[in-house]
């Protein structure tokens, strides 16, 4: 009787934490009415949608719940309420996806986003997509992450008036543990099986290191080989407390 209790308890307090209006609105506003109905996207607590004028693709079988923005699967509790989605271009999910509380997400008109399966940025992290950004399965980032593929402003030569590339695509690998207050920036390439030390600062294709690496600093460089998540014995914990 107890754990009856208890589970009913678990299943009112999640969906009380579900924001049904938004939930509603990006779901029927942006799929069809056979995927629409699924509820594929769910949101939890308060969030702007400034813009949705871009593309959702999933290219992955349509569930129920399969994309949590704000998802609370981390310590902290509270919502700050400062989520933000600006949606002009597309942005593709290759399957389960989490976003932790108070994110941003920008996607400019043009470029393309993608997250693969289980990949994952926690809260207040940060995403500016201006060309293109690819994260792979379990490609999991920290809080207070940042991932940005543009400078903003154009850079000069100012000796011979050269005008530097603005933005360029990052591509993060499979099984990628980013810790928290990492900042990807324009051509960061990383390997599969990556781990990246908290506060470090990528900026350039580090897939020539090789896979099982550590990497970390300002700017990162190789702090150790043959080092990585136990991501076998995690796999239940993920299923358990990650897919809904």
């Amino acid at each position: 009787m107890i754990a009856k209790m208890r589970f009913l308890y678990s299943q009112i307090k999640f969906y009380y934490s579900v924001n049904w209006i938004k939930t509603l609105y990006f779901n029927f506003k942006k799929f069809p009415f056979k995927t629409a109905k699924v509820l594929p996207v769910f949101f939890y607590g308060p969030v702007k949608l400034s813009c949705l004028s871009g593309q959702i693709q999933i290219i992955a079988p349509i569930r129920r719940a399969m994309i949590g923005f704000g998802q609370p699967y981390e310590m902290n509790t509270v919502h700050k309420g400062i989520a933000e989605i600006n949606l002009a271009g597309i942005l593709s999910f290759n399957g389960n996806v989490q976003f932790g509380k108070d994110y941003f997400v920008y996607i400019k008109e043009g470029a393309f986003c993608e997250f693969g399966h289980m990949a994952s940025i926690a809260s207040s992290g940060k995403i500016i997509c201006t060309e293109k950004i690819s994260l792979g399965n379990y490609a999991r980032l920290g809080s207070e992450c940042q991932i940005i593929d543009t400078n903003f402003h154009a850079m000069m030569d100012t000796q011979n008036g050269e005008i530097f590339k603005m933005t360029e695509p990052i591509q993060i690998g499979n099984y990628n543990f980013i810790s928290n207050r990492v900042s990807i920036m324009k051509g960061t390439v990383t390997p599969n099986y990556c781990t990246v030390a908290s506060n470090s600062l990528c900026t350039k294709d580090y897939s020539s290191l090789g896979e099982n690496i550590l990497i970390g600093g300002i700017p990162v460089k190789l702090l150790k080989s043959n080092i990585s998540r136990d991501w076998k014995g995690e796999l239940e914990n993920f299923e358990k407390w990650l897919i809904i």
